[in-house]
């Protein structure tokens, strides 16, 4: 879409709605018109397909509050493709679009000298009168990682980052220009964006190649920032990492990022948490992990077993008579924080510790144990297990 469509199309014409007509009717009218003409309702139909482009045009700029309201803007200054400039008389005059589009006429009394488009339609769309509207231009999204103990990401912690990202350049305060005077873009017209047609009525917008998306274009390039508007800057910011992250998280930090161009937001931080090993405590999603020793005959005969939690006090837990090796057991609420606030448990894997070595009280109580316990078998079922499988 050019400045030219802008003024020689009546859009209010091809969607067939009056000019102070409703979004509602706009929108209506255009459903209609669209299911009319749609290609695939009209195969072979190029003057639909045409048609169904048209309608699409008229209603991407009617459709849109902001594009209406400059079209009408345009039309009602540039309307039937002359300009028409009353004077106190009421006299008006007029110049061919041809020449405005096409660059104007070369100089002279009645000319526009090498103006063109970008003089002619300069204040047009700022009201002010300082030159065309260029777009706000969001801040870089920047990623940092940070290394936490494990008991910094159970409990959160505030950490600092420094981190190096795109600012506003110093030198010539961000517009690129040694003289801090850019000029608007000639080929978008200070938006930053182009739009190119898609087929089927539909168009995409890219970032303008010839200003990289910023919308100016510096006559005098700043030496510091090459004329981008931008310089590389470090700095430290203090982070806090919520409770309860795990190792490989990506946290987002919205407009913690690079400042924006022209009133644009800050971009966001992402940050990548990588979490240290505890030498006791393990994690499974919400939960905290521990394995405990206990001894034989804690596990045989049964008793109350001491376990730690991770920065607190130990709970007590009790350990059934004939536990076996390798039983969980559960502590409410001793675990890792979760994003509602309450805390997952902590799992208690019984590991059952066998001594190395045994003086002779210790290895002849067990001697009489084991005379005790001849006539089981502890494997007499995993053998007849085998035998019917």
């Amino acid at each position: 879409m050019n400045t030219k469509d802008f003024v020689e199309k009546d859009y209010y014409k091809v969607l067939g709605v009056p000019k102070d007509a409703t979004d509602a009717e706009i929108k209506k009218a255009y459903r209609k018109l669209a299911r009319e003409n749609h290609p695939d309702a009209n195969k072979g139909d190029t003057g639909a397909e045409a048609r169904f482009k048209e309608i699409s045009e008229a209603n991407d700029v009617l459709g849109d509050p902001k594009k209406r309201k400059e079209y009408d803007e345009a039309r009602a200054l540039f309307g039937n493709g002359g300009f028409r400039a009353g004077g106190p008389g009421g006299g008006s005059f007029n110049f061919d679009l041809g020449d405005l589009f096409g660059g104007g006429a070369q100089g002279g009394a009645g000319g526009f000298g090498g103006g063109g488009l970008g003089d002619v339609f300069g204040g047009l769309f700022n009201r002010g009168g300082a030159g065309p509207r260029t777009q706000p231009r969001r801040g870089q999204d920047i990623e940092s990682e940070v290394t936490l103990s494990f008991t910094e990401a159970i409990e959160g912690a505030t950490v600092p980052l420094r981190m190096s990202s795109q600012q506003p350049c110093a030198a010539c305060s961000g517009t690129g220009d040694k003289n801090g005077t850019p000029r608007v873009c000639p080929t978008c017209v200070g938006t930053g964006q182009v739009s190119r047609g898609s087929g089927g009525g539909f168009s995409l917008t890219d970032p303008c190649v010839d200003c990289k998306g910023r919308g100016l274009i510096a006559e005098d390039p700043c030496e510091v920032c090459k004329g981008s508007g931008r310089a590389k800057s470090s700095r430290t910011m203090q982070v806090r990492i919520p409770a309860g992250v795990s190792d490989g998280q990506k946290i987002r930090l919205r407009g913690k990022g690079a400042p924006g161009e022209r009133g644009g937001p800050h971009g966001d931080l992402f940050v990548v948490v990588h979490v240290d090993a505890h030498p006791v405590f393990g994690r499974k999603d919400d939960n905290l992990t521990v394995t405990v020793p206990v001894s034989f005959t804690e596990a045989a005969l049964g008793g109350e077993i001491r376990v730690p939690t991770l920065g607190g006090p130990a709970v007590t837990l009790k350990l059934p008579a004939g536990t076996p090796n390798g039983r969980t057991m559960r502590a409410r609420g001793k675990g890792a924080v979760r994003k509602d606030g309450t805390r997952g448990d902590l799992l208690v894997t019984v590991e059952v510790a066998v001594p190395k070595e045994l003086d002779d009280k210790a290895r002849e109580a067990l001697e009489t144990y084991r005379e005790a316990t001849a006539s089981t078998d502890p494997r007499a079922e995993l053998f007849q297990a085998a035998k019917g499988a």
